[in-house]
Order: structure tokens, then C-alpha cells, then sequence
């Protein structure tokens, strides 16, 4: 069962920024992440996803960055518009086709 919690953008941003920051002071960036994720009411994991998505948008983690999964979600919605439109024009267009047709042969 999963939680809906939701958080916002400046309390993942700050919660991140905790534990980039304190890593140094805990064993390892996994206990950081426990110690912060306590404190803010969100699961361990949930921040460590938060930690790694934000490694990858600065840069020091290879993987798709926040602004390249948006741009591709955005291109990925035009291609299907632009496939639902190609479909109407096609039925349209053989709509067309066949009524100038039937208006061609009859009297």
C-alpha cells in the first residue's frame, strides 16, 4: 500500500540539500538520507530517489536529467496529437474521396 503523501518542490529541494550537506558528518550518504528522511516524514527511499535525480541534474551522475525527462514527455504527447490529427485528416480525407466519387457517377 503506498502512501500519497505529497511534498513540495522547496521541501524535496531543502531535504536534499540537508543531506548533501551533512553526508560528511554519518557513516555514509544511505545513513544521511535515514537521518534526514526521519526528520522530514518521508521514507528513506522516497529521499534517496529525491538524492539521486538531483545528482543527475547537476550533473555528477550520468542518467536523464529532470529537464531532458520533461522534454521528452512533452515531445511524446506532441507525437500523439499529431497522430490523432493525421487519423481525423485521413478518415476525413477518404470521406471526401468517396462522396466526390459517388457525385462523379450519378446523373
Amino acid at each position: 500500500m503506498r502512501k500519497s503523501t505529497k511534498f513540495s518542490p522547496e521541501v524535496q529541494e531543502r531535504a536534499v540539500r540537508l543531506v548533501l550537506e551533512h553526508q560528511n558528518e554519518h557513516g555514509s550518504q544511505w545513513a544521511a538520507i535515514g537521518s534526514v528522511a526521519g526528520k522530514i516524514g518521508c521514507t528513506s527511499e522516497t529521499l534517496r530517489r529525491w538524492v539521486r535525480q538531483a545528482e543527475r541534474d547537476q550533473g555528477k551522475r550520468p542518467g536523464m536529467t529532470t529537464d531532458e525527462h520533461e522534454r521528452i514527455r512533452a515531445l511524446e504527447r506532441e507525437v500523439r496529437e499529431l497522430r490523432q490529427t493525421n487519423e481525423i485528416l485521413r478518415k476525413a480525407s477518404a470521406y471526401f474521396a468517396q462522396a466526390e466519387l459517388d457525385r462523379r457517377f450519378k446523373p
